[in-house]
């Protein structure tokens, strides 16, 4: 059954296209073949190997930057559904947001960042731009996705004034001041909703929190003495994914309605008067707002900050050091056609080409193939 879509919606008749003019597709509209396009790639393939909090080896049971993506797009559809936006379009922008992503996580991006702090900086939302835009390469045509402008603009959720100058009119709003489509404000908000609230369930179930420490958040400890007062019996698994699960609903239900009214009050009737509207027009209530920010500060300090996690911070940081460093000084340690995408890049743009061709390859790894790779390259019993 196909919903009707508000007049402020993404369609196919206000797609503003793709880099390369493709003819319609004969049985999806424009957004699931970008969405197929995205579940194809080999990148989105690598999700399942790259950390969301805790390394792929430490446990079956914890998320990975695959299932994160997953439960953001599971989130996206609902919401989009209720606000009469393009679910497809929501869907496609979701499961797309972190290709970029480094092996190891933020840490990861933090320490491939530093590596390129002279020669251009690394930042996950530009490197996931550079995957559907250049990095695949599964068409005879294009290099690529090739994904509509909507799509892109999605993905691309932070980028720099100079960093903007650079794109196509995907950063023009990074230098314009105008907002991105409905769409993409509102996974920006479902990306957030999923991973503060499944950290929580990881950091439980891992050891690293516990319930006490969590009574300290309001979000958290309204839901457990909620959860304490009808079902006094329950414990373990069961209790913590009844609060979580009310967490994530209580946030998705004032996000609705706070959009829902802002919506009603902003009178916008396309997506072109929403891009232009002074501010974000989906977005949360402001004491939802301070709940998440106290949330955030919550599991910055205890979780991402954790010394067993921190360990793994130092570990992967100098992992990837390690392996941008040698690559630097001899690209013939890089598999051939890696080879060739430095002398490409390097003869374009100089130190520069090549060090950006050196974390392409390493922002493409999975945890177990960085920790591998290093280890056939350093331990010298291999």
């Amino acid at each position: 059954m196909s919903l009707q879509l508000a007049p402020y919606a993404a369609t196919d008749a206000t797609c503003r296209g793709r880099r390369h003019a493709e003819p319609p597709p004969a049985y999806r509209s424009e957004y699931q073949r970008d969405r197929d396009r995205i579940i194809h790639s080999s990148a989105f393939r690598r999700l399942e190997y790259k950390t969301q909090v805790f390394v792929n080896h430490e446990g079956d049971m914890f998320r990975t930057r695959l299932t994160h993506s997953i439960e953001v797009a599971q989130i996206s559809r609902s919401i989009a559904r209720v606000l009469q936006l393009n679910e497809d379009l929501s869907e496609t922008i979701a499961l797309a947001h972190d290709l970029g992503h480094t092996p190891f996580g933020h840490a990861g991006q933090d320490a491939l960042n530093a590596c390129m702090r002279e020669l251009g900086g690394f930042e996950h939302n530009l490197q996931s731009l550079r995957v559907v835009d250049t990095l695949e390469q599964r068409y005879a045509e294009f290099d690529g996705l090739n994904l509509t402008f909507e799509s892109r603009e999605g993905i691309l959720k932070h980028c720099n004034r100079k960093a903007a100058t650079a794109l196509d009119e995907v950063g023009a709003r990074f230098l314009d001041g105008s907002q991105p489509g409905l769409e993409a404000q509102m996974v920006d908000l479902a990306d957030q909703i999923a991973y503060n609230n499944h950290d929580v369930d990881d950091g439980l179930r891992a050891g690293l929190l516990s319930l006490e420490q969590l009574n300290e958040v309001d979000l958290f400890r309204e839901q457990y003495d909620e959860v304490r007062a009808r079902y006094p019996d329950i414990t373990g698994r069961r209790q913590v994914h009844e609060i979580v699960r009310r967490m994530i609903n209580r946030q998705i239900v004032d996000l609705l309605e706070t959009s829902q009214q802002c919506l009603r009050e902003a009178g916008v009737d396309s997506i072109d008067a929403a891009r232009a509207h002074g501010e974000r027009l989906i977005r949360f209530s402001a004491p939802m707002q301070e709940a998440n920010l106290q949330l955030k500060r919550f599991l910055r300090e205890n979780l991402y900050r954790h010394y067993r996690v921190h360990r793994m911070t130092v570990k992967a940081s100098r992992i990837l050091r390690d392996l941008f460093d040698a690559f630097m000084v001899d690209p013939r340690l890089l598999p051939p056609d890696h080879q060739h995408n430095v002398r490409r890049l390097e003869a374009e743009e100089g130190d520069a080409g090549r060090a950006r061709a050196v974390a392409d390859y390493i922002a493409g790894m999975t945890d177990r193939f960085a920790m591998l790779e290093h280890q056939r390259m350093f331990d010298t019993r291999e």
